[in-house]
C-alpha cells in the first residue's frame, strides 16, 4: 500500500506552493500569494499530526508483520530494488517510487512539491532547519561566472539545458557541542648572538615547554547522509547556524530533502577529528616568543556535550563525463561554492594546436622570412 505524500496548497487558489528564501515566505506561482511559515503551519498543523499518527502505525504495522513473518516468505521487492518505498502524489494521485532516505521531492508527472511527513516521524524529526537564502537564479548565475572563460570545459556541461538541472537539497547535518580537553609538550630554543671582539659566540637555550586547558565547541557540523561526499560538505562551509529555526516542513516545498542514513555516532567520529585538530592547532599558536618549537607529545580529546539534528541547504548539480561524476556544490545559505571540471580532450588538442601555431609562425619568419 503506498504512502501518503503532503503537498502545501495555496489557500487563495489551490496552487501548489514553494518556499522562496529570498524573501522568507512561501509563494504561489500561479497566483503570485505568499505567506508566512506560521499561517502554513497553522493551517496544516491537523493534516501533519494525522501524518505523523499514520506513520507510526505503520511503523507498528511493519513490526508486527516482521515478528510474524516465516523464513520462507519474500519481500515485495526484490534485491534490486531494497529499501524503495511507494507513494501516491496528492494532486495528480500518481504513484511514486522513492528511496528510504527521500523526504521532500517533486512529483515527475504534475510537477508539483511534495513532501514525505513519515519520514520525519519520532528519531528522525529534524531539531533545526536553515533555510535557503540563495535563489535559484542566484544559484545558476554564480554557475555560469564559474564557467565562462575555461575553454576546455566540455560543451555539454555549459548548455543551458545541463545547468537547469541544478536542485536545492536540503542536506541532514549531525551538530555537535562538546569541549576539547587536554595537555600538550614542546621543545623550544631561543637563540642569542653577542659579538665579541672579531668573534660571534651564538648561545642556545632550550625549553621545555607545556600547554594544558580546554577548547569549547558549539555546533560542529558533519553531515549525515552517504550520498554526498564529505570533503564537498565541508568545503562549503561555514554555516551561520544563528538563523537556525525549529524544525518545520512548511520550509522545504520547491526542494529535495533527504534523512539521514550516518547516525550521530558514525559521524561523530568526523567531528571529534576535526575538534581535536583545531584545539590543537589553537595550543601550538600560544607558544610564541621562541627561534623554534618542536611538539613532542600530545593528548587531546574532544568530549561530547550535546548533539542537535538539522537539515542545511545546498544546490548541487552532479554529471557524470566519460565514466567519472563531476559534482558542484554551493552553500544554499552564504553561496560559497565548489565544483569539479572535466577537460574535453577534444578541445585541448584544439587549444594546443592553436598555441603551437601561433608560436610557430613568429619562428618560422625569424628563421626563414
Amino acid at each position: 500500500m503506498a504512502s501518503k505524500l503532503t503537498n502545501y496548497q495555496c489557500p487563495s487558489c489551490t496552487g501548489p506552493l514553494r518556499y522562496d528564501g529570498t524573501i522568507g515566505r512561501l509563494q504561489c506561482d500561479y497566483c503570485g500569494s505568499s505567506f508566512a511559515t506560521e499561517e502554513i503551519e497553522h493551517l496544516y498543523q491537523e493534516q501533519l499530526q494525522h501524518a505523523e499518527q499514520a506513520a507510526a502505525e505503520e511503523v507498528a504495522a511493519a513490526i508486527h508483520a516482521a515478528e510474524q513473518a516465516q523464513p520462507e516468505e519474500s519481500a515485495d521487492w526484490d534485491g534490486e530494488n531494497e529499501g524503495m518505498r511507494l507513494y501516491n502524489c496528492p494532486s495528480c494521485g500518481a504513484e511514486l517510487v522513492f528511496d528510504s532516505t527521500t523526504a521532500a521531492t517533486s512529483c515527475p508527472y504534475c510537477g508539483n512539491p511534495t513532501v514525505v511527513p513519515s519520514q520525519f516521524h519520532g528519531m528522525l524529526r529534524p531539531d533545526y532547519i536553515l533555510p535557503f537564502h540563495i535563489s535559484r537564479e542566484e544559484a545558476l548565475k554564480s554557475l555560469k561566472e564559474y564557467y565562462r572563460g575555461k575553454p576546455l570545459l566540455p560543451k555539454r556541461f555549459a548548455d543551458a539545458n545541463h545547468l537547469e538541472e541544478i536542485k536545492g537539497v536540503y542536506v541532514p547535518f549531525w551538530l555537535f557541542d562538546g569541549r576539547a580537553v587536554g595537555d600538550m609538550s614542546y621543545r623550544a630554543t631561543r637563540v642569542h648572538t653577542v659579538q665579541h671582539g672579531n668573534e660571534m659566540i651564538t648561545t642556545t637555550e632550550y625549553y621545555d615547554v607545556r600547554r594544558a586547558g580546554s577548547v569549547a565547541f558549539t555546533r560542529i557540523p558533519a553531515d549525515g547522509s552517504r550520498k554526498m561526499p564529505d570533503e564537498l560538505m565541508d568545503s562549503i562551509e561555514p554555516f551561520d547556524f544563528s538563523d537556525l529555526k525549529p524544525f518545520s516542513t512548511a520550509y522545504m516545498p520547491g526542494y529535495m530533502a533527504d534523512i539521514y542514513d550516518v547516525d550521530d555516532r558514525e559521524s561523530f567520529e568526523r567531528a571529534r577529528t576535526r575538534g581535536e585538530n583545531t584545539a590543537e592547532r589553537i595550543f601550538d599558536s600560544s607558544v610564541s616568543g621562541y627561534a623554534t618549537v618542536t611538539p613532542t607529545g600530545r593528548n587531546m580529546k574532544l568530549l561530547r556535550e550535546r548533539t542537535a539534528y538539522a537539515l542545511l541547504p545546498v544546490w548541487m548539480l552532479s554529471t557524470k563525463w566519460n565514466g567519472k561524476n563531476f559534482i558542484f556544490a554551493m552553500n544554499g545559505q552564504t553561496g560559497r561554492f565548489v565544483g569539479d571540471l572535466p577537460v574535453s580532450s577534444g578541445r585541448y588538442f584544439a587549444w594546443f594546436a592553436g598555441i603551437a601555431a601561433a608560436v610557430a609562425l613568429p619562428l618560422a619568419w625569424f628563421f626563414f622570412g
